[in-house]
């Protein structure tokens, strides 16, 4: 169970990946749009020297055809690093994208997953991660934890060595569903884990806390100041 950061902004990043227990960070073009128009290699290579090469970094092509994603893909890994999982969409452009890559030993993160067909297939493609979008399959009135299951049921089976990777969510309640359903890590922005765990409740249980102790030892003392 790992957690991923769905953003491109630097400060984000460098404040929560200090905070937080995240695994990697993954964008696209429209994550990438959010922080306007930024120096794009050199970009995603401050995010690299913040997250090491110890945290997985996703980066999204943005051409539609094969021989497009190929040359979007080759850009990426020339001039950032290596290290990156190049994320391909998984439609025919895509799939075909993946084969070629994967031969090449390039790390692939299978994303726009909206169906079994699309997850199987970009499975046996060889893809990395696949990413089903766990509210955009739910708007659409389908059940996002059936193909969370279905496909973390058919990796287990056949041992493919590829993780579930969940994108796409409204709050961590979809999160934690993700994982119970089989993923093996999910993405998501700051602020639907910073929203958590800023509940009204969390802070009057810390509060009340707090008054308990003052009640006993005194406002300031804390627990290093006794003897």
């Amino acid at each position: 169970m790992k957690y991923l950061l769905d953003t491109a902004n630097i400060e984000s990043i460098q404040k929560y990946i200090a905070i937080l227990p995240i695994d990697g960070i993954t964008s696209n073009p429209s994550i990438v749009k959010r922080e306007g128009r930024v120096d794009f290699f050199n970009h995603f290579k401050t995010i690299r020297s913040i997250i090491g090469f110890e945290r997985s970094l996703h980066i999204q092509v943005t051409s539609q055809d094969c021989e497009g994603m190929l040359d979007d893909a080759q850009a990426i890994l020339d001039h950032i690093d290596q290290s990156v999982f190049v994320k391909l969409p998984v439609t025919l452009e895509g799939l075909k994208a993946m084969k070629i890559l994967k031969a090449k030993g390039v790390q692939v993160t299978a994303t726009a997953v909206y169906s079994k067909a699309q997850a199987f297939l970009a499975l046996e493609a060889g893809a990395d991660y696949i990413a089903p979008y766990f509210n955009r399959i739910q708007n659409l009135g389908n059940d996002p934890m059936d193909l969370i299951q279905s496909l973390s049921m058919m990796i287990d089976k056949n041992q493919y060595p590829c993780k579930i990777l969940a994108a796409s969510f409204k709050s961590m309640d979809q999160v934690s569903d993700a994982f119970e359903a089989g993923a093996h890590t999910a993405t998501m922005s700051v602020d639907l884990i910073v929203d958590a765990l800023n509940q009204a409740e969390i802070h009057k249980a810390v509060d009340v806390f707090e008054q308990d102790w003052e009640s006993i030892y005194g406002i300031g003392m804390r627990i290093k100041n006794l003897k």
